[in-house]
């Protein structure tokens, strides 16, 4: 800040008091707006730091993801998962998904996602491991789960069954929700790129956690990816018809 010339500075001593007083902006010189895909209005929590996001989920609350082949929306039932249902309404209040990519999506299998756009936000959640919860609820088709790499290993990616995965259930895998609507969108996902390593060529979850995603815009263009994911009202369920009278 440029200091005061002589002919102003008598009025700068009477206002001196005022500016002492006054709260000093947030960030030091330079500092830019925090962006929505790091705090959410109204609130101190910030992507770069998990520990700040610890907010408890509604029992029943939806997620709309807006897609680049549009949109879907998920049911998230708190009960079926307690644990999960509490980071992944975290993870959308916060904007964690957006722009992120479908990275592995395996016709009739799963359609996978959950790495951050950005290494510094995976750099941050990599090791926030949350405990299993109980499996309440089958693989189902349409149902959304947290992926894991073994007991009490989740952390931000998840998956969407795209056939009767059942046989997940037995390997620890909790469903946090459903696909209520869009469904037809999931299906529709890029999937010609494939699995990736080690069983096949697809992209590479290292790749993606180390240089985000301008990696998979340049070796794997044709992905699909997440505009934003917001939590949304769930439809509300058509009221019942009275019943006919007979005249």
């Amino acid at each position: 800040m440029r200091k005061p010339t002589i002919l102003i500075l008598f009025i700068a001593v009477l206002m001196l008091g005022a500016i002492a007083a006054a709260p000093a902006p947030q960030g030091g010189s330079g500092a830019k707006t925090t962006s929505t895909s790091q705090r959410s209005a109204g609130s101190s929590g910030s992507l770069l730091s998990p520990s700040s996001l610890k907010l408890q989920a509604p029992a029943l609350f939806g997620a709309q993801f807006v897609t680049t082949k549009g949109e879907f929306i998920i049911e998230v039932t708190r009960s079926w998962s307690p644990r999960g249902a509490d980071r992944f309404y975290n993870l959308v209040k916060y904007h964690f998904f957006d722009n992120a990519s479908f990275f592995r999506v395996v016709p009739g299998f799963v359609v996978q996602f959950g790495i951050s756009a950005r290494p510094d936000v995976t750099r941050a959640w990599r090791n926030t491991n949350i405990p299993d919860d109980p499996v309440m609820q089958t693989n189902s088709r349409g149902t959304v789960t947290f992926a894991t790499a073994g007991p009490n290993t989740r952390t931000t990616q998840l998956f969407i069954n795209l056939g009767e995965n059942a046989a997940l259930d037995n390997q620890g895998f909790s469903p946090i929700g459903k696909v209520i609507s869009g469904m037809e969108v999931v299906d529709s996902l890029y999937s010609e790129y494939g699995d990736g390593p080690p069983s096949g060529h697809g992209p590479d979850q290292d790749l993606i956690e180390n240089q985000g995603k301008p990696y998979l815009d340049r070796v794997f263009p044709q992905l699909d990816s997440i505009k934003t994911a917001t939590i949304v009202p769930l439809p509300q369920a058509a009221p019942p018809k009275p019943a006919a009278t007979s005249k």
